[in-house]
């Protein structure tokens, strides 16, 4: 499966390695974002990471998804070991604008991994992956990739969710 995702989406190597994003929040308050990690088609629970997103009066996804971004491979540029091995590819829960802010951060830090938004149809299940120029591959041809990607946007939804109902009851 990870290979025939590798060819849909062009990529030089197999993505053994695969994080994926989501911010979650309550209006304007409780802003949080999710990462979840799959390592070889599973997922990888030792590797997920939350972050509660700082100094945000009103909700951005876009300026939450760079926060976390940034705070991410800051961690990884600075040698702390939970956030030492990069990814082969980044998955972001939204579209093309997602996909380009994730390029824009992986940028500054001289990084050069693949990134694609999930995007999702009328049930909130993930149709098709885009890139930051809006070129989108859809992934329902093939049920095992389609299966596999709409894990990982229900997985990494759950995580990010999860944690921001937790912060409304601490």
């Amino acid at each position: 499966m990870l290979s025939l995702l590798k060819d849909m989406l062009s990529l030089e190597k197999l993505p053994e390695r695969i994080e994926a994003y989501d911010i979650s929040n309550l209006g304007d308050t409780g802003i949080v974002a999710g990462m979840t990690v799959f390592k070889n088609g599973r997922p990888l629970k030792r590797d997920y990471r939350r972050f509660r997103i700082e100094d945000m009066p009103v909700r951005d996804d876009y300026a939450s998804m760079e926060q976390t971004l940034d705070r991410r491979f800051t961690r990884y540029s600075e040698g702390d070991e939970k956030f030492s091995e990069l990814p082969d590819l980044l998955l972001m829960d939204g579209g093309d604008t997602h996909a380009a802010v994730a390029e824009r951060v992986l940028g500054r830090f001289g990084l050069d991994i693949p990134v694609y938004g999930m995007v999702k149809d009328s049930r909130h299940r993930t149709r098709a992956l885009i890139n930051s120029k809006g070129e989108e591959i859809g992934i329902r041809s093939n049920q095992a990739v389609f299966s596999f990607i709409g894990t990982i946007q229900e997985e990494t939804h759950r995580y990010a969710i999860t944690y921001q109902r937790k912060t409304r009851k601490a």
